[in-house]
């Protein structure tokens, strides 16, 4: 088969990673790709954005399957034009795609069939939003409604800090007309959790549970970030939690899609905040995580390419995918700035020696690979990935191979993984 993955970040590096594992591809291209991915694949010259020429060259090479990585594509209806080509592509459509895509929309569904959620209310008009914060008082969350990258959130511990992002949001205008309207919610106590299912709009194959890291610094503390790295599986996620996010969550919110007339056929990430009355909404993503998907796919035993076949043809509950006992660490190195302003072009070191080490893969995001030397493209630029027997050995194993990288103003946090040790009893 020919497959053609959209997208130039770690999760694309480690979609097309292991779908190179499939005894069914013949070809695979990466569009646009990045420094890493050209060794997995073809890495293609075409924006993830450029529906029109994706689609055009999906036609030219006769693509046999495309997965969709990033939100913005599926939210601007790639898969609407594929499917209208007779094209098989792996993701929502533009209407289901809004559960991403609008939070406004999707806590109306959350809200209209009773899965756990916070309180929200939202505004289009800026002077009703403070008044609004005003009266709740902090710690108090606010959304930018639209697409933010993964920045649009913020967790406000003061009335001040709350009043600086709406008007970063509405008055700055920081994120366009992604910001054009806002969500306001309560501050939900607890400890978040990633959630991750291929569902074929009828069949629902979970993935292991995974833990997202999004504040920039150690101690959760800095602004907000697409991800500063993750773990799988999340020990917060026992056996009756996983249960009620599948009975009261995941379950509920396919089958609304279903009823209003929009199915959900893709990938369906669930952000959650496990509470002391059990696991809430903090948002729905329609992709892969990114970083989740690296230690994610690190431990996925089967084949990607397969199950993606049968998502595709729905006959998803033919698919064969099992977990890896061990545990797997994924730590994000990141450029000095980011998520703020940050320089590209820095010569990156010691990736050599780290393919040596045993299970340990390092995923590409903000990468280039320019005569014979990869060299920094992004804000995330790797996301250093291990997999051992347990979560803090391969915490340490991660670590081990994150000190052997170096470029000018690299960063990283030194936690990543620890709150799993608490329920472990190790911390």
């Amino acid at each position: 088969m020919k497959v053609l993955v959209v997208g130039g970040g770690g999760r694309e590096h480690a979609i097309a990673w292991k779908l190179a594992q499939s005894p069914m591809l013949s070809r695979l291209y990466i569009a646009p790709g990045n420094g890493g991915t050209g060794k997995v694949g073809e890495n293609v010259n075409i924006s993830a954005e450029d529906i029109e020429g994706l689609l055009n060259f999906a036609r030219k090479e006769k693509i046999d399957l495309t997965v969709v990585g990033p939100e913005a594509p599926l939210v601007k209806g790639i898969v609407d034009a594929f499917t209208r080509e007779g094209l098989k592509i792996i993701g929502p459509d533009r209407e289901a795609a809004q559960l991403e895509g609008s939070k406004s929309f999707t806590k109306k569904i959350m809200q209209e069939n009773n899965i756990p959620t916070a309180e929200y209310a939202e505004f289009e008009d800026y002077e009703e939003a403070v008044k609004y914060v005003k009266s709740r008082g902090a710690p108090i969350v606010v959304k930018a409604d639209g697409l933010a990258a993964g920045k649009g959130v913020t967790v406000a511990m003061s009335v001040d800090e709350a009043l600086e992002a709406l008007k970063k949001v509405m008055v700055d205008k920081i994120f366009g007309e992604a910001g054009k309207k806002v969500v306001i919610e309560e501050y939900l106590e607890g400890e978040e959790a990633s959630y991750i299912v291929l569902t074929d709009g009828k069949y629902i194959l979970p993935l292991a549970s995974s833990q997202d890291h999004k504040r920039a610094f150690d101690g959760d503390r800095g602004p907000n970030t697409g991800g500063m790295g993750a773990y799988s599986p999340a020990p917060v996620v026992t056996p009756e939690v996983e249960r009620d996010i599948m009975e009261k969550i995941v379950i509920p919110i396919i089958k609304a899609m279903e009823k209003r007339g929009t199915p959900f056929r893709g990938v369906l990430y669930g952000g959650l905040m496990i509470t002391e009355e059990g696991p809430k909404v903090l948002e729905f993503n329609v992709r892969f995580g990114d970083p989740e998907a690296q230690p994610i796919l690190l431990r996925m035993k089967g084949d990607l390419l397969d199950a993606f076949v049968k998502l595709s043809e729905g006959e998803l509950e033919k698919a064969s995918i099992s977990w890896d006992e061990d545990a797997a660490v994924g730590v994000v190195m990141a450029s000095q700035g980011y998520p703020g302003k940050y320089e590209k072009g820095k010569v990156i070191h010691g990736l050599e020696e780290v393919e040596k080490m045993e299970n340990v893969v390092v995923f590409h995001a903000g990468t280039r690979y320019e005569n014979g030397r990869y060299l920094t493209n992004g804000g995330r630029v790797l996301c250093v990935t291990a997999k051992d027997r347990d979560i803090p050995s391969a915490i340490k194993r991660a670590y081990e191979a994150v000190e052997k990288i170096h470029w000018e103003g690299a960063f990283f946090r030194r936690d990543i993984g620890k709150k799993a040790l608490k329920h472990l009893g190790l911390d």
